[in-house]
């Protein structure tokens, strides 16, 4: 009798499950297929990203780590150099597909590749010539004996973050077709990879920036290679890129979307980028690296939820371009319901983080304060709050508005940050603190001008 009423109920999860993945709109069926696969490359990734840190931390020591993330977050600048043409090439081929419109995509996919060639190479050549001059000990306030070896990470990490804007764009395409899954697993391949070689070097050599600079840099663009060349042999082949297919007079449509991201990504970079270099400068590198675990521990939420929500921007594209608002609505409201599962789960993650630190990362070997940690929690929660509302905005080309806030909010950061620190004497929190008040767009515009548009059915100065 147990067995036939264990059979019955297996039997209807599995059709409930079945319906789950198998009914509903076309498009809903698709992000959820590619949410469940998302969250267990997510997983994965995460797993990895967490074995990574330690391994790290232990294979230089804290403060060098500290070195390599402020480094890397000064060379992340020079991605203001894609003026955002990734991004706008993922609402352009979006809308072609959605269309129909196979032979434009092509020529939108030849030419953005074209153009961040020319870009990056032309930065790539320019940024050797300028690195003989670089004093980079005085730059990131370390001894001047490291010089010679921060200078060869430098030309290494910006090699990298050269190339991998380049090969990047097929995980721009991918994710404009509604596959983030797909995405992912580039980038988790490429986490498999470093986990290996840094595993190696651990266990074959001491402690070398440089070596960790190559394995960290080197994966990544190899896994990228490959993604290009199976996708573009596959499922892409139609949007192949081609010197024939190469048409710089539909730049401007890219570039007239683009400039707007970029401008919004300037922003964000700004507010990210910086954190490490004010606080290198203000607390020592060794704060770098508290800040950073910080950011990873309670950022593995928004991973998490940016899984969920990841459909969301282009699907919104299609939606919108239909006038399919209902689709919208249910969306938002789902996500919504996802705000506050996340936020009880982030609530438990504050209560034990003392305690997951010393477990992850080993007794004494970093210390971080309740009180920064609680300034990440609140951070990230707010966060998700709005990316929901900032995606919906972004795939609907509605800009205009967090384009005009974007140009005051980096100054506004910079300025609250110092502000705290050097006139309140607040610790390294305050970089958290800033981030928070100089982003009014995550926690009110953005959700008002959703309102406005979805809810009121308002167009005007909200859609534009």
């Amino acid at each position: 009798m147990d067995f036939i009423l264990f059979k019955a109920a297996s039997n209807k999860t599995k059709q409930i499950l079945t319906d789950f993945f198998t009914k509903g709109h076309e498009r809903s069926i698709k992000a959820k297929k590619n949410i469940l696969a998302s969250l267990i490359i997510k997983g994965l990734s995460i797993a990895i990203s967490l074995v990574l840190v330690p391994l790290t931390i232990n294979y230089i020591n804290p403060s060098r780590y500290g070195i390599w993330l402020t480094l890397s977050s000064i060379v992340g600048w020079f991605s203001f150099f894609d003026i955002g043409l990734t991004q706008g090439l993922r609402n352009k081929f979006a809308e072609a597909k959605a269309k129909g419109e196979d032979n434009l995509a092509q020529i939108l996919v030849s030419t953005t590749y074209a153009i961040l060639a020319i870009i990056f190479s032309s930065v790539w050549i320019i940024f050797l010539i300028i690195n003989h001059f670089l004093n980079w000990a005085q730059i990131l306030n370390i001894s001047e004996i490291m010089q010679s070896e921060i200078s060869i990470l430098a030309v290494i990490v910006f090699t990298y973050f050269c190339l991998q804007f380049v090969l990047r764009i097929i995980t721009t395409l991918l994710i404009a077709d509604q596959q983030p899954a797909k995405s992912s697993i580039l980038d988790l391949f490429g986490q498999i990879l470093s986990l290996v070689i840094i595993s190696i070097l651990v266990m074959t050599t001491k402690g070398s920036l440089v070596k960790l600079g190559i394995a960290l840099c080197i994966s990544p663009l190899l896994v990228l290679i490959g993604g290009n060349l199976f996708f573009f042999k596959g499922s892409f082949k139609k949007y192949r890129p081609s010197f024939s297919t190469i048409k710089f007079s539909y730049a401007k449509g890219l570039l007239n979307l683009g400039v707007i991201f970029f401008i919004i990504q300037v922003a964000a970079i700004i507010q990210y980028e910086t954190a490490n270099i004010i606080i290198a400068r203000n607390f020592g590198t060794l704060e770098v690296t508290s800040y950073n675990i910080v950011y990873k521990y309670f950022g593995i939420l928004s991973m998490g939820f940016m899984i969920f929500i990841g459909p969301f921007w282009s699907a919104s594209t299609e939606a919108f371009l239909k006038n399919d608002l209902n689709w919208i609505r249910n969306g938002i409201r789902k996500y919504n319901q996802l705000n506050i599962a996340l936020f009880i789960l982030s609530c438990v993650m504050l209560f034990f983080s003392e305690t997951i630190y010393k477990l992850w990362l080993g007794e004494g070997k970093v210390t971080i304060g309740f009180t920064l940690s609680l300034w990440g929690f609140l951070f990230f929660n707010i966060v998700m709050f709005g990316s929901k509302y900032v995606n919906f905005l972004n795939g609907i080309n509605a800009l205009r508005i967090q384009f005009w806030t974007s140009l005051f909010t980096p100054l506004l950061y910079i300025g609250i940050a110092i502000l705290l620190i050097d006139y309140f004497k607040m610790g390294v929190y305050s970089l958290f603190v800033a981030a928070l008040l100089a982003n009014p767009n995550a926690y009110f515009i953005a959700p008002l001008q959703y309102y406005q548009i979805v809810v009121k059915g308002k167009r005007g100065i909200w859609v534009r």
